[in-house]
């Protein structure tokens, strides 16, 4: 091998290499494992000890020098490199950006948000519980009788004979008494199942607002004044209230709020049902039997407890016609909010 010529030629091809890609083409068969060079360094110690030493050191020589042209051309191509991409990569600072549009909570959620901040005002403590739950608390420790309608198949989801998804808030409040003694101030939020044909106001997956106080000279004017400050907090002074009794298993007296429809303003329309009202739950003073369950005083303490559907809340702060809206993924509902 004429190592003088090597070199000569690999020199003018390292001057010749037009970028930093073709000149590691070249060094790869200049000095790679299988270039001529590289291979001949590794036959030495089949030469004559008296040639072995004068050969060594040419090809060293050649080796050195070769690496020494392939590092200057890679520095000054890099260099090169480097303004074209500085002076093609430029960016015009002065044309308008790109504009990422907002994201938007749920309007399911922001209602969630600002009926659990009006409790927090009103000193209460938040809690959650599990949405799949036994049917001892969904049911028996809320005094529901075994032939209660709500007990059957046609009414809620089963998972198996004893567990099903709760068909309401309220067992996070037996939860929750389990939990602590009395005082209880309490609020919760969540996903309920039921069996329900949808419509204007019922879906079978629904969310509610879940309350309970539980403690001493506690009478149902003070559970009257809770939902009429609250609901006047979030539909405004000039929503008209009213209360009605009705029937709960687990609350006597049980009444049912409602509120002037938000549509005809009380006058009757198909979203209030043509009665000028839309119910937002239930209510009443805790059944003393729910505090069997528990182990608390029926003597000392006394309580009530609501469950308020957010949907229909967020129907009548929002004016939508039909609570299905918040389900259509019609991003104009969300941005309008």
């Amino acid at each position: 091998m004429d190592v003088d010529a090597l070199v000569s030629e690999a020199t003018a091809r390292i001057a010749d290499a037009a970028d930093s890609a073709a000149l590691e083409e070249i060094r790869i068969e200049a000095l790679g494992r299988r270039a001529p060079l590289v291979q001949a360094l590794r036959e030495l110690a089949s030469l004559p000890p008296d040639e072995r030493r004068a050969r060594g050191d040419e090809l060293n020589r050649a080796r050195k020098a070769l690496e020494g042209l392939v590092d200057d051309r890679a520095r000054e191509l890099r260099g090169r490199e480097l303004e074209e991409r500085l002076r093609t990569d430029r960016v015009d600072v002065t044309l308008p950006g790109v504009v990422h549009p907002r994201g938007y909570s749920h309007l399911i959620e922001q209602t969630r948000r600002d009926i659990l901040d009006v409790f927090v005002g009103f000193g209460y403590r938040v809690v959650d519980g599990p949405e799949v739950d036994l049917t001892h608390y969904n049911f028996d420790a809320l005094n529901h009788a075994p032939t209660h309608p709500s007990r059957q198949v046609t009414d809620t989801f089963y998972v198996s004979d004893d567990v099903v998804l709760r068909t309401h808030t309220s067992p996070v409040q037996i939860r929750t008494m389990e939990a602590q003694p009395p005082p209880v101030y309490m609020a919760t939020a969540g996903r309920c199942y039921r069996r329900d044909t949808p419509d204007a106001t019922h879906t079978p997956m629904f969310h509610q607002v879940e309350g309970l106080v539980i403690d001493e000279g506690i009478a149902l004017s003070d559970l009257l004044g809770t939902l009429d400050v609250f609901m006047k907090a979030l539909f405004g002074q000039e929503r008209r209230t009213e209360f009605r009794t009705h029937y709960f298993p687990f609350t006597e007296p049980s009444v049912e709020p409602y509120v002037s429809c938000h549509v005809c303003d009380g006058a009757g329309c198909s979203v209030c049902r043509h009665s000028g009202w839309i119910e937002l739950g239930g209510s009443g003073m805790v059944d003393p039997k729910l505090f069997e369950f528990v182990g608390y005083d029926a003597e000392r303490y006394s309580g009530f407890a609501f469950g308020l559907g957010l949907e229909r809340i967020a129907m009548l702060r929002h004016e939508l016609p039909d609570l299905r809206e918040l389900w259509r993924n019609d991003l104009r509902v969300a941005r309008q909010f």
